[in-house]
């Protein structure tokens, strides 16, 4: 199929893709890397009257370290800042910076599971978290890190804790006249250790399931994607052995699973509880 016809506008600002917005709501829709709007166009899952493509945005593109946040997540490490990645940063630029691994290692551990090198390129930060697939990997990480979701809107910004972000399956707390700016990755906390597992049916297709974990001298904190209709994070105390099993198994129910044409809703459960015990164990 091909997409309805639409009005294109390349933004040079991002004043101007705000004042779009303003004018036009539901009307319109934002495009960055198009990895997952492009299809949706095509097989007219979506048909905006505009397309505001923020591409070449150069506020958009840069990516800040140590910056302030504001998100009160008592059950995350504790950190001193945040790497602030626009919404126009491609996912590739990302997994290439030098200090990714000591910042936020858990972003550098997920990347190389999102699709292939050629998708990365032109996927966007921003993009995969407005898009909001419940099995992707970067709304997962940000939401076992803690971290917070930058709008901005012409009446202001404001900052929505990664919680609170993700509403349901492909929904979001960002209201029709507002840009994701900015996606907010807590620094990593001192002492902590990160870890990302997923399994999917061929490497870079979407996770039938997917476990990000961080472990501190006193907590564990295990999120979950790919079974729910959005990340699951929860956080324990130091757990072990059958203690381990027993809240893996009690997370891995609560989740909802289904059956679906790739999975049973029985396996993604037990991936839940092997991927959880896992990974905890290899950071413990």
């Amino acid at each position: 199929m091909k997409p309805a016809a639409v009005d294109y506008v390349r933004a040079d600002s991002v004043a101007e893709v705000t004042a779009i917005l303003a004018e036009c709501g539901d009307d319109a829709r934002v495009l960055a890397g198009g990895q997952s709007l492009m299809p949706m166009l095509n097989m007219r899952l979506a048909a905006p009257r505009v397309l505001v493509d923020i591409s070449r945005v150069a506020e958009l593109a840069r990516i800040r370290s140590g910056v302030a946040d504001h998100a009160s997540d008592g059950g995350r490490a504790a950190a001193s800042g945040a790497v602030a990645v626009g919404a126009a940063v491609t996912q590739a630029r990302l997994e290439a910076r030098p200090t990714l691994a000591r910042e936020v290692p858990m972003v550098a551990l997920a990347l190389p599971y999102i699709g292939h090198f050629q998708t990365r390129n032109r996927g966007t930060i921003g993009g995969s978290i407005a898009h909001a697939d419940p099995s992707a990997e970067l709304p997962l990480v940000l939401a076992a890190l803690g971290g917070e979701v930058a709008l901005r809107s012409q009446r202001g910004t404001r900052r929505v804790a990664a919680r609170s972000f993700f509403a349901g399956m492909l929904t979001t707390d960002c209201r029709p006249d507002e840009l994701v700016e900015e996606v907010l990755f807590p620094l990593a906390g001192e002492g902590a250790r990160y870890g990302f597992r997923e399994v999917a049916l061929r490497h870079g297709d979407f996770a039938l399931a997917a476990v990000a974990a961080t472990v501190t001298r006193d907590a564990i904190r295990i999120a979950v994607g790919g079974v729910a209709d959005r990340p699951q994070v929860e956080t324990w105390p130091r757990l072990a052995g059958s203690a381990l099993d027993d809240a893996l198994d009690a997370l891995a129910r609560r989740l909802d699973a289904r059956d679906d044409a790739h999975a049973s809703a029985s396996y993604r459960r037990h991936l839940v509880r092997t991927l959880g015990r896992s990974l905890v164990e290899e950071l413990a």
